[in-house]
């Protein structure tokens, strides 16, 4: 329902635009279905210059099924220059053409949104069907593309067209489900049978996450750990029981990150670029960090760093607590982001208070980000919970030491260190309070002053590989596997 570079609010834009990407490189025919929001990509084409995607109406009209009436659709692709990628966008104005993706600030979530993204389901489908292309896989993300597999599984299960295609589902973020009122039933054109314990029904409504999960040929999400967390009550938002009973058929697999964009050796944000093997141009980012964020300029302190959305679930309420614990020691914080007013003005005082030592904008800006993983000595990722994380697999890209609370993604990427054998590339710890927060920052700032281990850990992240590339491989594997089981 989303993807770069066209649309985003959060993580899965990212995935939804660099996964395929990885898979076209390997040899894989890949297109991407998205909704046409109609404003995000104007918007976008205006500001494109030399690398304009090429765009053209591939299908000028079919008839989408939503509820008991036929909806007029049309499909609109953009070819990325840079690596040849397709986009193939439903467009129907009335359910995309909107200032904003799935809501307003002002308003909350959409009315509609049900109709929207079971419609954009169906009309994928329905495309499909035109364009008489036969997929090996589709691969579904989210609450909002959860009808997919339903479908695959019941209206279009007879078709020549998809007897043979396996249907993948990722979870990003298993606290959001896309759950409706019953009455919503006829919208997805599926009979009350389907709204049953065992398929639709959720507490007495729709969970459109929750059909993606049991309708789906294989479920993954974003890391091994979180796979295992949500068949947990502590973290499987009411949908443990289902994902218990899925486990055969639910794995992990970790995000990648863009070595294009992030990368020491090449990022043109910084002030100096830089190498495992020649990091002097790590000093120069972080005096320039020091001097934009008014903190004393200085290479010798610890400077620990933090890009984040400012929630409790990033962990800060437990950097709150114990703040002035950690600023009293003899270290520097930076920290960039936006997010709960109750932290916008306890961080303004904090800011006030600490001039030389804590620096802060509230706000999200791409180049300063680029500038905090790359002059930062550690960046902190305190997470309540955290699917995958890609703060910290940037962050050792840029030799930044990440620490982390144990717990999904972070738990999968960052191997806590060994004073004695000096393998590891983090610090981590795992009871979700501050003091434990604290004596692990502590243990880092102790472990920075001893100045040759600490290179040692810089170049152990330095070395970590989280490439595209390798996410891409492990997804092909399951591809396979399970175009195999369906095929026998």
């Amino acid at each position: 329902s989303e993807a770069v570079p066209f649309a985003k609010t959060g993580g899965l834009a990212d995935v939804a635009g660099a996964l395929p990407a990885a898979l076209k490189a390997l040899g894989h025919k890949v297109t991407i279905f998205m909704p046409h929001y109609t404003q995000f990509f104007s918007k976008y084409m205006a500001k494109a210059g030399e690398f304009k995607p090429e765009r053209k109406v591939v299908i000028e009209k079919f008839k989408v099924p939503i509820s008991n009436k036929e909806v007029n659709a049309s499909l609109i692709s953009y070819k990325l220059k840079e690596n040849g990628l397709e986009y193939y966008c439903i467009d129907i104005p009335k359910f995309y053409d909107r200032t904003d993706l799935y809501g307003t600030t002002e308003e909350g979530d959409y009315k509609d949104n049900s109709e929207r993204f079971i419609g954009f389901s169906r009309a994928v489908l329905e495309a499909l069907k035109v364009l008489n292309d036969k997929p090996d896989v589709i691969h579904a993300n989210d609450w909002q593309s959860g009808m997919i597999p339903v479908y695959l599984k019941s209206l279009y299960s007879d078709h020549p067209l998809f007897k043979n295609t396996v249907s993948v589902f990722s979870i990003h973020n298993i606290a959001y489900q896309g759950v409706f009122w019953h009455y919503d039933m006829h919208i997805t054109g599926l009979d009350w049978d389907y709204f049953t314990f065992d398929k639709l029904e959720f507490y007495g409504k729709i969970n459109l996450l929750k059909g993606g999960i049991v309708f789906s040929d294989f479920v993954n999400t974003v890391s091994k750990r979180y796979a295992e967390e949500i068949q947990t009550s502590e973290f499987g938002y009411g949908l443990e029981g289902v994902l218990t009973a899925k486990r055969k058929d639910l794995d992990g697999i970790v995000n990648g990150i863009d070595y294009d964009i992030w990368n020491p050796e090449t990022d043109k944000i910084l002030k100096k670029n830089f190498t495992p093997s020649n990091p002097v141009g790590k000093d120069v980012c972080k005096e320039d960090l020091q001097e934009i964020f008014g903190v004393k300029v200085d290479k010798s302190k610890y400077l620990i760093g933090c890009v984040s959305r400012l929630a409790d679930q990033k962990g800060f309420d437990l950097i709150a607590d114990i703040f002035e614990e950690m600023i009293n020691l003899d270290l520097q914080f930076v920290l960039l982001g936006t997010g709960d007013k109750k932290y916008h003005e306890l961080f303004e005082k904090l800011n006030k208070k600490y001039p030389g030592k804590f620096g802060l904008k509230l706000a999200y800006n791409n180049d300063i980000a680029h500038k905090i993983y790359a002059g930062s000595d550690s960046f902190l990722m305190p997470s309540r919970y955290e699917p995958c994380g890609l703060g910290q697999l940037i962050a050792m890209k840029y030799g930044t030491v990440p620490v982390v609370r144990e717990t999904g993604g972070l738990a999968d990427t960052v191997t806590p260190v060994n004073i004695g054998t000096k393998k590891g590339t983090g610090f981590r710890f795992k009871e979700y309070t501050g003091d434990a927060l604290f004596k692990t920052i502590k243990e880092s700032y102790n472990f920075y002053n001893k100045k040759e281990d600490w290179k040692e850990l810089v170049m152990n992240c330095f070395n970590e590989n989280f490439s595209w590339e390798q996410s891409a491989k492990t997804y092909i594997d399951f591809y396979q596997k399970y175009m195999k089981l369906k095929n026998l």
